[in-house]
């Protein structure tokens, strides 16, 4: 599609400029703005094996690096209550969450005695839909995501998922074991495969709509730069231009028995659930090794070291090492990503917040937007995305997403010898890759939710 080639190419440039990291200088982090809502979110950088594809934050898991990983982490919970901060909602990603169940469960119940949290969204792996990882977590988490990628046998033995996670029986069995358990339950797939046919994607879409779950969200395939070699290994080239093509049908298919909640997220009709954080919160605190933070205008990245996140934790000061201020126009343009990629825009709040009116302040996009057809509704009070407007959303978040995992590298330029080769050395990779958005994070994180975008 020629307007999404367009817009991939304007998102790429864009970010080359718009992502640069400085040094903080901070020894904590700001305090919070009386009255604005913020969310908490939780980075858990361990796998039991590191996906060849995947751009976050994650260590091969080792049980004395994540016992002290887990202390310092709820230390810096704590250093937050102590700066005002109050949440309600909190969202932990990875890596893999589940993967010392007890040091969740801590992590969490800390939580909810210090903050005012009324829910809790976590992600896990097919191989913890086991009673030892999910009895723990009924009572204490409200939103359950599962990153599966696909429930094609040969795709996941391509992808080296089929030994560690089981075939897609096993998988779709231990979804539905889980149905109803959770208030809500959401399937993370990826599309796009390079050896994806479309009977294959049929295929999965038919599978995925039989788990139980409440909700399932189809990330494309992100090639980034940082992992575009290892991605090219395992799971061969992406073709971006079969994207457009694969995501109608996706649309089409999943019509019977869901509805769009955002542009890469179906809802069962009727549901209304939507596990898309990032659509309702626009400040946000990170804790933890990789962890963002979004607060009054500026982006601040914690370490991506294990060890430097302990020694700062350890001293009583924030890991937060390294910032990014955004101008008025910058952040105009992340509402308008994100609300969009919820469906909708509020002409009246964007006024309110910025004292203008989108036309006024983001005028080159609404008029491109419009030449394309990407509204459905677009009067005094409101946009609303139309289905083109809604795959656009996708590629634009797809290079949202890439450009998010460039600042990362930058991030993890800073590591050392060792942590380096815990990555990227024979130590790292083991032959088997782990959960991986992305969001998406992530579709993610798990790559698929992970981190929370930057604006």
């Amino acid at each position: 599609m020629l307007s999404e080639r367009l817009l991939s190419s304007v998102m790429r440039r864009a970010n080359d400029a718009y992502l640069r990291l400085e040094p903080s200088g901070l020894a904590k982090l700001p305090a919070p703005v009386p009255g604005r809502p913020y969310l908490l979110y939780v980075h858990v950088p361990f796998c039991e094996r590191l996906c060849p594809y995947c751009s976050f934050n994650r260590f091969p898991y080792n049980a004395e690096r994540a016992t002290r990983y887990f202390k310092n982490l709820r230390e810096e919970m704590r250093m937050v209550a102590d700066l005002g901060y109050d949440f309600q909602s909190m969202y932990v990603g990875g890596g893999t969450p589940t993967i010392d169940i007890g040091e969740l469960v801590e992590t969490i119940d800390l939580a909810k005695s210090l903050f005012s949290i009324q829910e809790v969204s976590s992600e896990t792996n097919p191989n913890h839909l086991h009673p030892h990882w999910i009895d723990p977590l009924v009572e204490r988490v409200d939103r359950f995501s599962v990153g599966v990628q696909s429930l094609d046998d040969e795709l996941l033995k391509q992808m080296d998922r089929y030994d560690k996670y089981g075939s897609a029986f096993e998988i779709l069995e231990r979804l539905q074991s889980i149905e109803g358990r959770f208030h809500s339950l959401n399937v993370d797939m990826i599309f796009n495969f390079p050896s994806q046919t479309p009977e294959k994607l049929s295929a999965d879409v038919e599978l995925v709509k039989r788990t139980g779950a409440n909700q399932v969200t189809f990330y494309p395939l992100m090639a980034s730069p940082a992992v575009r070699q290892s991605l090219a290994k395992t799971v061969g080239k992406v073709d971006y231009n079969r994207e457009y093509r694969y995501y109608q049908q996706i649309s089409e298919q999943m019509s019977d028995g869901f509805e769009p909640a955002s542009a890469w997220t179906f809802s069962r009709t009727g549901g209304g659930m939507i596990d898309e954080y990032i659509v309702d919160y626009e400040d946000y605190v990170g804790l933890g090794s990789g962890a963002f933070s979004f607060l009054e205008g500026a982006l601040y990245v914690n370490t991506f070291s294990l060890q430097v996140h302990a020694e700062r934790i350890e001293m009583g000061r924030t890991p937060a090492l390294q910032k990014r201020v955004f101008s008025d126009y910058d952040r105009m343009r992340y509402r308008f990503l994100m609300s969009l990629f919820g469906m909708s825009l509020d002409k009246r709040a964007f006024v309110r917040d910025f004292g203008m009116t989108i036309d006024q302040g983001l005028p080159i996009e609404m008029a491109y937007m419009r030449t394309v057809g990407a509204f459905d509704v677009d009067n005094a009070e409101t946009l609303v995305l139309s289905a083109k407007g809604r795959y656009l959303l996708v590629s634009m978040m797809r290079e949202f997403f890439v450009g998010v995992n460039n600042l990362r590298d930058q991030a993890r330029a800073a590591l050392s010898t060792d942590e380096r080769e815990l990555l990227f050395g024979d130590g790292g990779v083991e032959g088997a890759p782990c959960d991986g958005h992305p969001l998406a994070e992530s579709a993610s994180d798990t790559e698929t939710a992970q981190e929370l975008p930057v604006p």
